[in-house]
């Protein structure tokens, strides 16, 4: 399903990702945020070509938009090799996986995004090739099959994931690094801005980016996404230059508000005061109440929410927070129903 939504962190169309792609940092010291990881990536690249020998296996894990798709390709240009790209549902049949490594060279990285969305079938193909660079490979069928052990040149897969929970242990075992991915602070996000509206040749004035920055959700692909529209309203509305006055107005347009919440944002928040009395609630009753998909708001609005505190999960079902109450302007339902039960006994 295509979502269309100015702060989602799922890339909307060829142009877009073009968009992402021409400001996407091409080697570790480019990169800002996501120090820890920055810096374990460096030794391990510094150790394996002091040794001249390719890169373990690498998992990448974490919310859409954060940069796995960026630092698999930083990875392939600090080694200086190849990167052929995939995705976890295009591989629907070992034969599919086998083209892409048949024709690996040595050190080459293949990146497969998603890769927790892999058939049975598929896993199960590429576990030898990541131990033991070789797969085989069953030609024909029945009576006349056989059986092919291809060798394999060494090389690096590296997976990314948003769901890490759904891959299984042994194809999470077999990967020599795990990097979690976390949510980047404003100042990280001015920092990319600062180099995107470079790139893109875009004046700002002081604060300006700060202000698109602290709405972003903590999410690069959002950042970048936002001060593309912001670029649009200014031509339009303004003379080109990023000022207080025209972010504000291209971010009120879009309703996204001071925190980075948009439409849907809020209403998934006002359903739950509204129609279910502050919760609990399960996770499909409230995408029935919105009409929209479950999957759609457990990947890319509840994130978020749970992140600044505005939701609660429990065992029951989702819940919103006083913090989130306060947010929206509203008095929580419970509170009203126990003032009520107070006043019954006085």
């Amino acid at each position: 399903m295509v979502i269309d939504r100015v702060i989602t962190s799922k890339t909307i169309d060829e142009r877009e990702e073009q968009f992402n792609v021409s400001l996407r940092p091409k080697s570790l010291p480019e990169c800002v945020g996501q120090e820890a990881v920055r810096e374990k990536l460096s030794i391990a690249i510094k150790a394996a070509k002091h040794r001249s020998e390719p890169l373990e296996h690498i998992l990448f894990y974490g919310p859409p938009g954060l940069g796995k798709t960026t630092l698999a390709h930083v990875v392939a240009n600090e080694m200086a090799a190849n990167i052929r790209c995939s995705s976890g549902p295009a591989l629907a049949k070992a034969g599919d996986v086998m083209g892409l490594l048949s024709n690996m060279d040595t050190g080459d990285v293949l990146f497969i995004d998603e890769i927790h969305r892999l058939s049975t079938q598929v896993e199960e193909f590429i576990y030898p090739a990541m131990e033991e660079f070789k797969v085989d490979f069953t030609v024909d069928s029945g009576l006349h099959a056989k059986t092919i052990n291809f060798p394999l040149k060494r090389f690096t897969l590296v997976g990314a994931t948003t769901r890490a929970g759904l891959l299984s242990a042994p194809l999470r075992s077999r990967f020599g690094m795990l990097y979690h991915l976390q949510f980047y602070s404003p100042a990280e996000l001015t920092e990319i801005l600062k180099r995107s509206a470079s790139l893109l040749k875009l004046p700002f004035e002081e604060r300006t980016l700060e202000l698109i920055a602290r709405r972003s959700r903590g999410t690069p692909r959002v950042a970048n996404r936002l001060l593309k529209r912001v670029r649009d309203y200014a031509q339009v509305k303004g003379r080109g230059m990023l000022s207080e006055k025209i972010v504000a107005g291209s971010l009120e347009m879009e309703q996204i508000d001071a925190l980075g919440l948009d439409q849907l944002d809020r209403s998934f928040l006002t359903a739950l005061v509204n129609v279910y009395e502050g919760g609990p609630a399960g996770i499909e009753a409230i995408a029935a109440t919105l009409g929209e998909e479950k999957d759609t708001l457990e990947d890319v609005v509840e994130p978020y929410l749970l992140q600044v505190g505005f939701l609660r999960r429990t065992r029951r079902g989702r819940e919103i927070t006083a913090e989130a109450c306060r947010h929206l302007g509203v008095k929580r339902p419970k509170a009203e129903k126990a003032d009520d039960q107070r006043r019954l006994f006085l």
